[in-house]
């Protein structure tokens, strides 16, 4: 293997390793926030506090590895960003591999800590998404899915937008973080808000309930939104 190949391959290997790192902490940061401190007796975060915690997540990753991969920690996103001509489409696959990873390692490790309860009898939904019965206000599958795609090809609208040529470098990851905050605010009361497939799939393997038999819409809705923005920015927004 020639030095082009290895150095090539080592470049591959931090941005997969961002990339899981920055999903693991999604997911740990934003999962975890809802199932350790959301419902604390008293001092309970809340869904201010839920959303506050995904929000941050991505913004403080953003700063930390975003420099190195991006910054997607979001199948959908790498999805949008390949469409919208800012990523290759060869990295998608890696990408959403290395995303899936961290998220399931994140959930795993929330397992075991929340396992660890004295009176511990089950994670329960473990701040997996859903819709019907799994919705937290008893929303059905349309408006699951359409809160869904709306919710991730606005978020994809943002993150073009913020990354944009012309807009003040460095401060992409607060507009994008803020945005990710928001998106909490309106859709968890609808799905428990995924707009992340990566973050689904995680938490739905542990999760009692019917979290991995609703996984599909949670893949498919923010997959067709992240395109549906992509393609909105590429007709409507971008400067020509």
């Amino acid at each position: 293997m020639g030095h082009l190949e290895k150095n090539e391959e080592y470049h591959m290997m931090r941005r997969l390793s961002a990339e899981a790192f920055g999903t693991f902490w999604l997911v740990f940061g934003g999962c975890g926030s809802a199932v350790l401190a959301a419902g604390f007796p008293e001092v309970g975060i809340g869904l201010l506090g839920v959303s506050l915690a995904f929000g941050l997540t991505v913004l403080t990753m953003a700063y930390a590895v975003g420099g190195i991969s991006g910054g997607h920690f979001n199948p959908a996103v790498s999805l949008g960003l390949a469409l919208a001509g800012r990523f290759e489409m060869r990295n998608l696959l890696p990408y959403w591999a290395a995303q899936v990873a961290g998220a399931i390692v994140a959930a795993l490790v929330l397992y075991v800590i929340l396992s660890g309860q004295a009176d511990f009898a089950g994670v329960g939904g473990f701040a997996s998404n859903g819709y019907g019965d799994a919705s937290p206000g008893g929303f059905g599958l349309t408006s699951a899915l359409v809160m869904e795609v709306v919710m991730t090809a606005f978020f994809l609208i943002v993150i073009l937008g913020a990354t944009a040529k012309g807009v003040p470098a460095g401060f992409a990851p607060i507009a994008i973080g803020l945005c990710l905050t928001l998106i909490h605010l309106v859709s968890i009361p609808v799905t428990n808000t995924s707009v992340n497939p990566a973050r689904s799939t995680g938490v739905a393997l542990f999760a009692d309930g019917p979290a991995l038999s609703q996984l599909w819409l949670f893949w498919l809705a923010p997959l067709v939104g992240a395109a549906l923005g992509a393609v909105i920015w590429k007709a409507l927004l971008e400067e020509k």
